[in-house]
């Protein structure tokens, strides 16, 4: 069995005891910070796009600590999400869902993280180049909260969201390969650029943010900013030029137009640009019912092997630091 599967039962018969004594649980509260909350924010675009009864939000750790909302209580799942299990503003959180007797799920790669201690369940994920995709949090908070619908509502795409998290590892394997030398030409073309707005929309718009904090930011130490999509036409797009980055993440679902509507635009009014489309790279072999949730998997490996080409030219290792872990904080 695999982990997805031991989770979402556990948290299932978790969820089923608490709704016989008469506890329906009716929010979830998605916490964590940097590039950990980004994995959770397709889970959150999830329930607040399918779901009727639940009440959704996504929290960086230290305001969740800080401005605790004022639902939360025995009614509540809080999912959170650190990658060394000691982030100290993630384990505030625990204890603060904890305290106020919410069910809480944590999720980090160290299995002998201090995050542990303080949750109702938690999951130890897969992380490296020969991990499941289907086994990173992304994945598994998606699951997770897929089944959080099903017992609060039930889902009708219940089957067509399993069958796609089966099939996500291939069709991510096959698009990775295929990038390999764009990832390249992406590298040797904006090697010395400077500043880069990253875009996108839907369930993606969180990793449109999580490439600009963490690769480009923190591990390349560059400028860059994330620019919902939808958002670009109403101030944003008053800075495009010949000389301004772009990269814009396609999505494949609902909100593609609002992609397609940026690149019409870019086509017509800027010079660097690059489009990384989830359809071209083989997502639409996922069921169409679901796809849309699907493509920040999907953009976060093919991602990586761009900037991991980017480090590579510029010298520029992606674990090198200069504050981050080295200097009081």
């Amino acid at each position: 069995m695999n982990s997805i599967k031991f989770h979402s039962k556990a948290l299932v018969k978790t969820i089923k005891a608490k709704a016989e004594d008469g506890l329906q649980m009716s929010e979830v509260f998605l916490v964590a910070c940097g590039g950990s909350l980004v994995d959770l924010y397709p889970a959150k675009f999830f329930l607040m796009s399918e779901s009727c009864l639940l009440r959704t939000d996504l929290y960086t750790a230290n305001e969740f600590v800080h401005a605790v909302p004022r639902v939360l209580g025995e009614r509540s799942i809080v999912i959170l999400c650190s990658h060394s299990g000691g982030t100290p503003e993630l384990i505030e959180a625990v204890k603060v869902a904890k305290a106020a007797g919410a069910l809480t799920v944590t999720l980090t790669y160290n299995k002998a993280s201090d995050i542990a201690a303080f949750s109702d369940h938690n999951v130890v994920y897969e992380w490296g180049d020969e991990s499941s995709v289907q086994n990173n949090p992304m994945a598994i908070t998606l699951a997770l909260c897929l089944e959080i619908l099903q017992q609060s509502e039930g889902y009708a795409y219940y089957d067509e969201f399993q069958e796609a998290l089966q099939k996500i590892d291939d069709v991510v394997a096959t698009a990775c390969k295929k990038v390999s030398e764009r990832a390249v030409t992406f590298a040797e073309t904006y090697r010395n650029g400077k500043l880069f707005y990253t875009l996108s929309s839907g369930a993606s718009y969180g990793h449109a943010y999580g490439f600009a904090i963490c690769s480009l930011m923190e591990m390349q130490w560059l400028h860059a900013s994330a620019i919902h999509s939808g958002e670009f036409f109403h101030g944003p797009f008053e800075v495009t030029d010949q000389k301004t980055n772009f990269i814009v993440l396609l999505n494949e679902g609902r909100t593609r137009p609002l992609d397609e509507r940026v690149i019409v635009f870019l086509k017509r009014y800027a010079k660097n640009y690059v489009v990384i489309d989830a359809k071209e790279l083989g997502i639409d072999l996922l069921p169409e019912s679901v796809v849309e949730f699907f493509n920040p998997i999907l953009f976060y490996s093919v991602l990586c092997v761009y900037r991991e080409a980017l480090a590579k030219i510029r010298n520029h290792p992606l674990e090198k630091r200069r504050y981050m872990d080295i200097v009081e904080y």
